[in-house]
């Protein structure tokens, strides 16, 4: 009898340590207003921004892109832990929220689960990390997501040096 073959996929985990107290910046990441302000990748405008921050409460917002692109975004939030973690599922969506494929990869996985650490480091300096990994996904969903770390890396770089900017405007 042959045996079966297992996809493993490994997380795709990015962290940087931030100049910036643990609160100010979990409040980067829970607040609406703030998140507007800095979050998505580089050029990326958000539109709206609207949370609802309880366990099975939403994150639902939408992007504008340089190239003038839409794209709106749920998370699902699964734990809230002020001000050590979020986790939540991410998938992209519709105006309504209701669930899409991604605009741009039809095979990235439709749910990823996101874990956002904050922890404090010496300094009154944040480090902050990201986990990700696909959630339910197709074999296709998880060979897409092993093949995009190098992309994901430069997305989360451009993030972070987004929130950096912003916090040394905040602090």
């Amino acid at each position: 009898m042959p045996e079966t073959e297992k996809t493993i996929s490994k997380d795709f985990v990015i962290s940087r340590v931030l100049n910036a107290p643990r609160d100010l910046v979990w409040q980067c990441f829970t607040d609406p207003a703030r998140m507007k302000q800095w979050w998505g990748p580089k050029g990326v405008k958000i539109m709206k921004s609207d949370v609802d921050l309880r366990v099975g409460g939403t994150y639902h917002y939408c992007m504008h892109t340089p190239y003038g692109k839409v794209m709106w975004v749920k998370f699902v939030y699964l734990e809230v832990t002020p001000p050590q973690s979020l986790v939540f599922i991410n998938s992209f969506s519709d105006e309504a929220g209701g669930l899409t494929r991604h605009p741009m990869s039809p095979t990235w996985p439709l749910q990823m689960l996101s874990t956002f650490t904050f922890d404090e480091e010496p300094g009154g300096k944040t480090k902050f990390t990201v986990r990700w990994s696909p959630h339910d996904a197709t074999e296709e969903e998880q060979k897409t997501f092993d093949a995009g770390h190098a992309s994901m890396t430069g997305g989360w770089g451009g993030t972070m040096d987004q929130l950096e900017a912003y916090l040394a405007k905040a602090a």
